[in-house]
């Protein structure tokens, strides 16, 4: 899968002259909604001998005009993040992914504007594919019935795909976030049609971890933790949960992980992701997973992050959550 960031490039004008498939949206999460729309775009684009292509956009436009107006608290959590989700269209067999900045230009531009500028002459659109709630254009001007007319117009075609449920409930960004948010991890599995992680190469932290020793089983030499920093401020998912770690050995290693702020030791607000593997393997080494790759899969929701007010009971806090772990798995 090739990804393009804008239409400027060279590779993204190629695309264009030899016509595309294309679905339209925001994509959070890539849920089971999303792989519907996209199997059917794959299929389409096939038939058509042109590659299947996703149109998205970053910030989420709504994380856009949230800001412009000054309350970022309207902007949605986001379910994963971006590399995540792009990771999950390569899976669907998405060919190309074209990465559009939302700026005031793009927010600006007309629903005709969008469709000549970006659709026809951008991408070369032969198929277009949308959800039955589409809306595009400055002030969401545009919609499924203007698309298809432009279409009729300049000689592509027109789709629209209704919701998609499971268990009689419509599965949307919004039902997973709710899910998550509520900390039920199977509700959001069911969702999404796999397992809630999160990916990301394991950064330095303040090294705080190793410090806290304490007497619970299998704490070892404290509570040294895999890092993860989260490029998103308002993840959908928060707490402290029990978790597997996926892509250090050839089976995931049982932990315990917090996503969060971190309100004991840190006021700024940044999000980390901390997970602590509750055996390590020791062939491994200490230092080794720095950089390296992983997947944070969240199994079970613990609670909702604590502001222990001192160490002791930050310490006392994290041992309690290390004992649940263990007694999770049967360790």
């Amino acid at each position: 899968m090739q990804i393009h960031r804008g239409l400027s490039s060279l590779a993204t004008l190629a695309l264009a002259k030899g016509g595309t498939a294309l679905t339209i949206g925001n994509f959070d999460g890539v849920h089971r909604g999303h792989q519907a729309m996209l199997a059917l775009l794959r299929n389409e684009a096939r038939h058509r001998g042109v590659p299947a292509c996703v149109l998205t956009f970053e910030p989420h436009p709504r994380d856009f005009f949230a800001r412009r107006a000054g309350k970022p608290e309207l902007a949605p959590a986001r379910i994963a993040t971006l590399r995540d989700q792009v990771v999950e269209l390569e899976r669907c067999g998405i060919d190309h992914v074209i990465l559009l900045r939302f700026d005031e230009h793009l927010a600006s531009l007309s629903p005709d504007a969008f469709i000549a500028n970006v659709l026809v002459k951008g991408l070369g659109v032969r198929y277009v594919l949308v959800g039955d709630d589409f809306r595009f254009g400055a002030k969401r001007a545009g919609d499924y019935a203007m698309l298809d007319a432009a279409g009729g117009a300049l000689g592509f075609d027109v789709a629209r795909m209704m919701s998609y449920e499971v268990h009689g409930l419509r599965v949307s960004s919004s039902a997973v976030r709710e899910a998550l948010a509520a900390g039920d991890l199977a509700k959001a599995a069911s969702l999404l049609g796999r397992p809630y992680s999160v990916s990301g190469r394991v950064a330095h932290g303040s090294k705080l971890g190793r410090e806290l020793g304490a007497t619970t089983r299998g704490a070892g030499d404290g509570f040294r933790t895999l890092n993860l920093r989260m490029p998103e401020a308002r993840p959908a998912a928060s707490g402290i949960f029990v978790s597997r770690v996926h892509g250090l050995t050839p089976e995931p290693l049982p932990a315990v992980s917090s996503l969060g702020v971190r309100p004991t030791i840190e006021k700024a607000g940044r999000v980390l992701l901390e997970t602590h593997c509750l055996a390590w393997p020791e062939p491994l080494g200490r230092e080794a997973a720095y950089g390296r790759l992983i997947s944070v899969e969240l199994v079970q929701w613990l609670h909702e992050e604590r502001n222990y007010g001192s160490l002791a009971a930050l310490q006392a806090g994290i041992a309690a959550d290390v004992i649940a772990a263990r007694d999770f798995f049967g360790l």
